[in-house]
């Protein structure tokens, strides 16, 4: 049962008119739990509440489905607008986005663009800014776009995911980029061709890449939900004296939050990752499918 929910919500994650009706009713059917609010407004003042609780931030305006070279542009410039009011409040937060909405799926040089502006101006403003992975058949695409950023930018990093055969491989490959890498277990729907099948051992790549990325001595953003891998990594890292400024945990909004402060008081960095936006129903999607738990939670919103 829980197999056909997962897969029912990450087809419906990929739906464009599941997405127009969800854009139509707004927020109101509990993805106000894991999404920070529709405006810019809304995600600065998330942010702010987080900082003062000890917690970091990065904020990603959600939007996957673009189809013109000026929809990217539009996204793109609401990437640049982040920045500035992230800049202009005085938050702790960087900005994390997807290629696919900047153009990456209509051409290279169109992504490139946008990204290149983007990455300007979170320069200007000492900021910084992640390239989320995709699916697998955007994986080489981001890889190769994030090289050609790296030679010319210093202020930008990338996802893995433990997940895929590859990851091992795009680590060691990465290493000489410096390359600043959030680490996560994957949320896509990937063939066995390319991805591990089964949930242990997806654990224990993740598992792996983690002492790998942290053994490279290149900055690990530690992404996960799962306290045994925060309590084995919290030990790796003590018995090799790992500097706190090398690694970081990173948590989703709305999940774990006991553990997010619990980790804070310990004296580690913890950024929460916080989108917002009006396109945020395959986002939501993504996460009922990590968890369909959280279908409860929605069912009892739709009742209220």
């Amino acid at each position: 049962m829980e197999t056909m929910l997962r897969n029912a919500f990450q087809h419906l994650g990929k739906s464009r008119t599941a997405n127009r009706m969800a854009r139509k009713y707004g927020l109101k059917f509990g993805a106000g739990r894991f999404v920070a609010g529709e405006t810019i407004e809304h995600a600065i003042r998330t942010v702010r509440r987080l900082n003062g609780e000890g917690l970091m931030a990065t904020l990603d305006h959600l939007g996957e489905f673009v189809g013109t070279e000026a929809e990217a542009a539009q996204s793109a410039d609401m990437c640049i607008r982040t920045l500035e009011a992230i800049a202009e409040s005085g938050v702790d937060s960087n900005l994390s986005l997807k290629l696919t909405s900047l153009g990456l799926d209509l051409n290279e040089e169109t992504c490139l663009r946008n990204m290149r502006a983007i990455l300007e101006t979170a320069r200007k403003h000492g900021n910084f800014v992640r390239i989320d992975m995709e699916d697998f058949s955007h994986c080489q695409q981001t890889l190769d776009l994030y090289r050609r950023l790296r030679e010319e930018f210093d202020n930008v990093g990338v996802v893995i995911q433990a997940y895929l055969y590859r990851s091992e491989q795009d680590i060691a490959d990465l290493a000489a980029y410096r390359a600043n890498m959030r680490l996560v277990k994957g949320a896509y729907k990937e063939s066995p061709r390319v991805a591990y099948p089964e949930k242990k051992q997806v654990d224990d790549n993740y598992r792996k890449i983690i002492r790998q990325q942290l053994n490279n001595g290149n900055y690990a953003a530690i992404a996960t939900h799962d306290e045994s891998v925060v309590e084995e990594i919290k030990g790796y890292i003590w018995d090799r004296g790992i500097p706190h400024d090398k690694f970081e945990f990173q948590m989703l909004y709305g999940i774990a939050e006991d553990l997010q402060r619990r980790l804070v008081g310990e004296g580690y960095r913890v950024r929460v990752y916080v989108p917002y936006g009006i396109d945020w129903f395959g986002y939501f999607m993504r996460r009922l499918a990590e968890r369909p738990a959280n279908v409860w939670f929605v069912l009892k919103n739709l009742f209220r």
